[in-house]
């Protein structure tokens, strides 16, 4: 979906752009592409690994900042640009983060059990799982992969870490959930019973949807008049946060159904939906994951940002 993506996000070639998720580059170097001379792109990543490919490019319109991306109003503060044409977030872990093993993200690769986008700052996986409760950990599993086995599979994590046996590897991790769960209970064969643990136990690590929520808000301090919001989302979970973002901005008034004001009285809608696109079958034959992806794009409205 990445030609699709920029050509919906980049507008204006003379404007300013903010790829949120740099990955190893690949929409950064199709926006830079699309924009002209004046053109400016700031990309954002706290992988290590983004900001070694992200030195590989050289152009004068570009900038990387190895960062959260919800220091997105930090980051262009600090640069003094007071408004952007349009922000790209490609969200979830990458197709390169998945096939290294030491990243620790994919459950049938064996590897350190880490899962964080930023293997310099937070707990790993492992350190999380070794001080969680079981009553956390229940909650984690429902909460961000709604694991209809979580009481199952958090009493065997933490029966297996109180023994004295951590899990330290994503084997080790991804063979406990699979004995917790019985076979006849499993809805889909091809599918690891382990996958939505590793999804919730990411998204927890890495503060996935709290994240989201704050750049989507900060975003619409720093977008301009017609400027583009493009977000690529894989699960539910990200995808509801979007979709409920963009309403709540595009039709403010629907938070309003009985109070009795005029129309010159209702609040203003700060964006317009523009799209939602799935990925057609070529891209899905080249790339499966694209499958679930669903992107997401709204506007700017000229209206002013309300007070407070």
């Amino acid at each position: 979906m990445g030609d699709v993506a920029v050509r919906q996000l980049v507008a204006d070639p003379q404007a300013t752009y903010v790829d949120a998720t740099y990955g190893r580059g690949g929409h950064a170097r199709l926006i830079l592409e699309r924009l002209g001379p004046g053109g400016r792109l700031i990309a954002l990543d706290r992988d290590p690994e983004a900001a070694r490919d992200a030195a590989s490019i050289l152009d004068a319109r570009f900038e990387f900042e190895r960062t959260r991306f919800s220091r997105l109003g930090q980051v262009l503060e600090a640069r003094s640009i007071p408004c952007i044409g349009g922000l790209l977030m490609d969200l979830g872990v990458s197709s390169p983060q998945l096939d290294d093993p030491e990243r620790g993200f994919s459950l049938r690769l064996d590897g350190p059990l880490d899962m964080r986008m930023d293997p310099d700052g937070g707990l790993s996986a492992a350190q999380w799982l070794a001080q969680v409760d079981q009553g956390e950990l229940r909650r984690v599993l429902r909460t961000y992969a709604d694991e209809r086995f979580a009481a199952s599979i958090a009493k065997a994590i933490v029966a297996r870490q109180s023994a004295g046996r951590p899990l330290e590897r994503t084997s080790e991790l991804a063979e406990v959930v699979a004995r917790a769960i019985p076979g006849k209970d499993r809805k889909d064969p091809n599918q690891h019973p382990a996958t939505r643990t590793f999804q919730a136990l990411r998204i927890f690590i890495n503060q996935e949807l709290e994240e989201l929520a704050l750049t989507l808000q900060a975003s619409m301090v720093h977008m301009a008049t017609g400027a583009r919001l493009v977000v690529i989302s894989f699960h539910s979970l990200e995808d509801r946060i979007v979709k409920q973002f963009i309403q709540a901005h595009a039709h403010p008034d629907r938070a309003l159904p009985r109070v009795p004001l005029r129309a010159a009285q209702l609040p203003l809608a700060l964006l317009r939906a523009v799209a939602r696109l799935r990925a057609d079958a070529a891209e899905i034959a080249a790339n499966p994951r694209a499958r679930s992806a669903i992107m997401r794009v709204a506007e700017r409205t000229g209206a002013p940002m309300p007070a407070g």
